[in-house]
């Protein structure tokens, strides 16, 4: 619960602290621009808010790690969410009033997940989790998108590294395989979600782990 809070919010903080300028920068989503991506975090902070009040009778069917789907085909572009985001985004025009509504629904968000209660059975896309495994899965989610929002963004406000790591830690369990020691967490999920390309060097690195590592990436999570 409380790497949620902390990745949450610093991530809404650095959102806060963009540029209008900023807003129309390349993410590191494929195909997004930043205003693309605010715009989704206000959509999973809608999610967040409606499942936290789906309770569920039935015993759980997911944890935080096997939430995740994990395949090794990346976005096509023609998921019609994905389309909708970016034309909702750009509906906003002003990127004050994208500011504002992420500030809006995302502070509930974040004081619902703070009064949930971890051994609350909730519902979300068909299946069953303890609140506290839905909002852990979700520190994945957070740290993943604050290192797309500064992808192309130097000056801007880095991750809380508690959720690198833990983020580093679910990544290394749905794979099956640690990665390299050498790699930083930052390293790890971009390489390992298909983010970046490895290097020549990290390349010969995964493919000497354990664990056909290699083989395996990129992870593309969904």
């Amino acid at each position: 619960m409380d790497d949620f809070t902390r990745s949450w919010t610093a991530l809404r903080t650095a959102v806060a602290g963009l540029s209008d300028q900023d807003f129309a920068r390349p993410s590191g989503c494929a195909g997004w621009l930043v205003r693309d991506l605010v715009c989704h975090l206000v959509i999973d902070a809608q999610d967040v808010l409606i499942t936290l009040v789906t309770p569920a009778e039935t015993e759980p069917t997911r944890d935080a790690v096997t939430y995740w789907a994990a395949t090794g085909s990346p976005p096509s572009g023609d998921d019609p969410l994905d389309a909708l985001t970016v034309r909702l985004a750009a509906a906003y025009q002003e990127p004050g009033l994208l500011k504002f509504h992420l500030d809006d629904v995302g502070s509930a968000a974040g004081r619902a997940a703070g009064l949930a209660d971890p051994g609350l059975r909730v519902s979300t896309q068909g299946e069953v989790l303890t609140a506290g495994d839905y909002l852990a899965a979700y520190v994945l989610e957070w740290t993943l998108h604050h290192l797309d929002l500064i992808a192309h963004l130097p000056a801007a406000a880095r991750p809380p590294t508690q959720g690198l790591a833990r983020a580093r830690a679910m990544l290394e369990e749905i794979a099956g395989a640690a990665f390299p020691a050498s790699f930083s967490d930052t390293d790890a999920l971009r390489v390992g979600t298909g983010r970046r390309a490895p290097t020549e060097a990290e390349a010969a690195e995964l493919a000497a782990c354990g664990g056909g590592l290699a083989g395996k990436l990129p992870l593309v999570l969904g």
